[in-house]
């Protein structure tokens, strides 16, 4: 393993010993919600995790070290997040080189599960085609990572302020499996569908870690999207979204707001044109994400 990675010791105990184990990105935690909120969202999670039956290894990059498992201590840094760094994989050297602390993306977060031996990953959304994206090429760095790392994703499918028809696309060009969990639609983030098909509906946990199994023992790169709708009951309206989504875009295109920068703007500013409902709803399909991916991390670690 290299010098440059630090796996804690509950995580590193639990993947030697083939028990079930989850990655985290920290992200979400420094770029995706406001404090406390943050903290308190990564805190539930990782408990939701270990009531589930698995191991929470949120992933960061802290003191010159791919860190897998944070404390309590490493939580809170990663909370406040003012001097922590977005990063991907193409900013990981530098982070790692220059010892500047930087929270992981899907992208970043796949390479530090993979490296470390741990196959399924929770997150709120993955990134994706950014709209506009045929005359601005912005396109994120979490679809070229689905193509090349073996990572299963638990996600409530692509962020809603993407061109989703797009990044479905581009994911089928990667050969990336898209599979809705005990739904044949594509959610859309913020609500359960987004009139798109996914490749293929599973009902049970086990036929999911049978899918993963065959893709990675046919020695087939890449990783697998585990698209799963947030619940009903915590939805949001699609009019009253859509609004928020299509004013927020506007202020960044107004703004000349871009790039990495881009996803936290829009992320926060539909949260304040919504009341906070939209931070709700990202808080709920985290934690519903966690649980299936519980669910699957036990199923997976049983092959």
């Amino acid at each position: 393993m290299s010098s440059l990675i630090q796996i804690h010791t509950e995580v590193a105990d639990a993947i030697a010993e083939g028990r079930p184990v989850v990655a985290l990105e920290s992200t979400i935690i420094s770029h995706g919600m406001p404090y406390p909120q943050n903290v308190e969202t990564a805190r539930a999670v990782e408990q939701i995790l270990r009531d589930g039956g698995a191991i929470p290894a949120t992933i960061a990059v802290l003191d010159g070290k791919i860190r897998i498992g944070l404390d309590d201590e490493a939580l809170e840094r990663m909370g406040h997040g003012a001097e922590i760094a977005k990063l991907s994989r193409r900013d990981l050297p530098v982070a790692l080189a220059t010892g500047k602390p930087g929270a992981t993306t899907v992208s970043a977060t796949m390479i530090g599960a993979r490296l470390a031996g741990i196959r399924i990953f929770v997150t709120g959304g993955i990134g994706g085609v950014h709209r506009g994206a045929e005359t601005s090429f912005d396109i994120s760095a979490d679809l070229t990572e689905l193509s090349r790392t073996e990572v299963a994703v638990v996600c409530a499918g692509a962020k809603s302020i993407l061109d989703l028809p797009k990044t479905l696309e581009y994911l089928e060009t990667q050969g990336v499996p898209v599979i809705g969990w005990q739904t044949a639609d594509f959610p859309a983030f913020y609500t359960p569908t987004s009139g798109l098909k996914v490749d293929h509906r599973a009902d049970k946990v086990e036929e999911i870690a049978a899918i993963m199994a065959a893709k990675w023992d046919l020695g087939l790169s890449g990783g697998i999207v585990i698209a799963n709708p947030v619940p009903a009951e915590f939805a949001m309206p699609q009019e009253k979204i859509t609004t928020a989504i299509d004013q927020a875009l506007a202020e960044a295109r107004q703004q000349g707001i871009t790039g990495k920068a881009e996803t936290p703007f829009l992320l926060a500013r539909v949260s304040e044109l919504t009341g906070g409902t939209s931070l709700a709803t990202n808080i709920r399909l985290v934690e519903n994400n966690a649980r299936l991916g519980a669910q699957l991390a036990k199923a997976y670690a049983k092959r």
